[in-house]
């Protein structure tokens, strides 16, 4: 096993003691050091050139969005979990630093019982850390995907196609590749788009909204009952199933329900495919992007045996290559497709663009 050298940051003693005592407990996980601020943990980057470090988002002086900044205006390499709060304040800054590139994020742990905290941070950081070392292995290991073929449409921009929806499900580096997808999507999208991000509750409001912000299409969380409408991406809410319903003739809801995990995630996106192969008959759009697991795989075979398509993207810009490598592999891909082409492939076959 190839060891991890990991930098801790954090501007509490006690925290860095304690993380740094959980890592150490990690098979192949080395503590190269430490730093109590930004700007000690920036020279401690470049100086021992960590694989992984993980951040705390406030500190002093410069916090950790200013490290995430500043390690990539000097396009320095390295792997970094994101330490949050969970506050609503939390949780925006912990979205905008996935969608800066973070690796993923943990919360910190807030009971009084200090072993309870303990198994806690080794639960979250030893997830986080076979992420990691999966994404290394697949991407090493992985020929490299086919180059998708221009798709040719003979209809005029604008008319649709025969899909009614497109559902894109992700997990670790979504946000990011989020932000670099749903952006991109043709400002008069003829249908409803529909976003499963694995997040933990309260966190993809704040996804939802940076989303908006930044997209000519309307992005929202879910709400029960809401009606979903062309033109409108709907994010999955954190903690919650997102179940689609048809009510009367015209029209789909989004229903959240509390049925179990699956995956070991809420919300799942084979939970919702099933739904939408039944509410939209099959005539769907399915994207599986980055994350680990095989979670949409079985999805996606439903949507092809109903006569959908799904889009896989390709191995080199995944966070983690779990999830589109297991639709891959499972033959449940029509295209693998890089991540700077997704947003252009959805357009092409939803918008007829070219």
């Amino acid at each position: 096993m190839t060891v991890l050298k990991v930098l801790v940051v954090d501007d509490s003693a006690l925290f860095r003691t304690l993380l740094s005592n959980v890592l150490r407990g990690i098979p192949g996980c080395e503590v190269v050091g430490t730093a109590s601020s930004g700007q000690n943990a920036l020279q401690k980057i470049i100086e021992l050139q960590p694989d992984l470090v993980t951040l705390d988002m406030e500190m002093p002086e410069m916090d950790g969005m200013g490290v995430l900044q500043e390690l990539k205006r000097r396009r320095v390499h390295c792997k970094v979990i994101i330490v949050s709060r969970f506050t609503s304040a939390g949780a925006q800054i912990t979205t905008d630093a996935l969608l800066q590139g973070a690796f993923d994020f943990i919360l910190k742990p807030s009971s009084k019982d200090p072993s309870a905290n303990r198994a806690e941070l080794q639960n979250a950081l030893s997830e986080k850390i076979d992420a990691l070392r999966e994404n290394t292995v697949d991407v090493q290991s992985s020929p490299p995907a086919p180059t998708p073929k221009r798709i040719k449409t003979e209809s005029p921009r604008g008319r649709t196609t025969k899909y009614e929806a497109v559902i894109i499900g992700c997990s670790t580096g979504g946000p990011d590749a989020l932000g670099q997808v749903v952006p991109y999507l043709d400002p008069e999208f003829p249908v409803p788009v529909v976003i499963v991000q694995h997040m933990p509750e309260g966190f993809t409001g704040s996804l939802a909204k940076r989303l908006d912000e930044a997209s000519e299409i309307s992005v929202v969380e879910a709400t029960d009952g809401l009606v979903l409408k062309k033109g409108v991406a709907v994010v999955a809410r954190g903690g919650r199933h997102l179940k689609l319903e048809r009510r009367g003739a015209n029209q789909v809801v989004a229903r959240l329900t509390d049925d179990g995990h699956e995956h070991n995630c809420r919300p799942a996106v084979d939970y919702t495919l099933r739904s939408a192969v039944e509410v939209f008959d099959g005539q769907l759009l399915t994207v599986i992007m980055t994350g680990m697991g095989r979670d949409g795989t079985e999805g996606c075979r439903l949507v092809r045996e109903q006569g959908g398509e799904v889009i896989a993207q390709d191995a080199e810009g995944c966070v983690v290559f779990g999830m589109p490598k297991s639709v891959i592999n499972a033959g449940q891909a029509d295209k693998v497709v890089p991540l700077p082409q997704i947003a252009v492939t959805i357009n092409a076959i939803v918008c007829n663009t070219k």
